[in-house]
């Protein structure tokens, strides 16, 4: 501990915000009509220093579990709903902290809107960074963390068009290479069309039926190395939640290449 404060106020660790700010403005995910929606931010104001609280400022606040930058715990899909400590109230701490992989896509997402990450693309990174560890975030980075409003969400007459992985690149990730799990800058884990991939939505498919976490809107991220980053991503304790908002920060080192 009096290393990593002394690595801390010497600047040899970095700590980096990796979070969207929480506000009524902020995209959120849209289903179509005949599904259940996620109520939007909402801010309502109690009392700033008047009438209704003069010594104090406070607010009323209310959004969906997965809303901004949140997390996905596995209860969050039907093929984690029999897991145990599936829940963000219930799971175990030691996955809130854990190293990261970046994988850096910004080049071919600014080409394409609807980039898919490819097991081969995934193999081609290893062979310059080496291999991923298990039980690490790999975080794919698309810049669409500097995106907002209708350019963020992408939605057209099809539904979204944003980046993400393919099925075979997600079960690789899960099954071969043992991952704690997934984070994208968008506002889900898995590809904008991901609905017409087998199996649709492989990302949460694949990730919570292996009780595996996501991490979605995310931002910041072109001050994380290809590896060497460590991710504090500590939930809400909802009762039996799916999900929730939190501040996500990564501890960056000094010299990493």
């Amino acid at each position: 501990m009096t290393a990593l404060a002394g690595a801390l106020a010497s600047g040899g660790v970095q700590l980096v915000d990796l979070t969207r700010t929480l506000a009524p403005d902020d995209p959120t995910i849209v289903m179509p009509p005949e599904f259940g929606q996620s109520w939007p931010v909402r801010i309502e104001r109690i009392s700033r220093y008047d009438g209704t609280g003069p010594a104090w400022y406070w607010n009323n606040i209310s959004f969906g579990e997965h809303t901004g930058t949140h997390f996905d715990a596995p209860v969050h899909w039907v093929t984690g709903r029999d897991l145990p400590r599936n829940s963000v109230d219930t799971m175990p701490l030691e996955p809130m902290l854990a190293p990261a992989c970046v994988i850096d896509c910004t080049e071919a997402c600014d080409k394409d809107a609807d980039h898919l990450l490819t097991r081969e693309a995934i193999l081609d990174w290893e062979a310059q960074h080496g291999q991923i560890e298990p039980d690490c975030w790999v975080i794919m980075r698309s810049g669409w963390g500097d995106k907002t409003g209708a350019e963020y969400a992408n939605l057209q007459a099809d539904g979204a068009h944003t980046p993400g992985p393919d099925a075979e690149a997600i079960r690789f990730l899960v099954d071969d290479r043992n991952i704690q799990g997934f984070g994208t800058e968008t506002i889900g884990t898995d590809w904008g069309q991901a609905g017409h991939l087998s199996p649709p939505y492989p990302a949460h498919h694949y990730l919570h039926g292996a009780g595996k976490y996501g991490l979605q809107c995310l931002t910041g991220l072109e001050a994380l190395p290809p590896r060497g980053a460590m991710i504090f991503a500590a939930p809400l304790k909802i009762k039996a939640g799916s999900g929730s908002p939190l501040r996500v920060i990564a501890l960056v080192p000094g010299g990493t290449d």
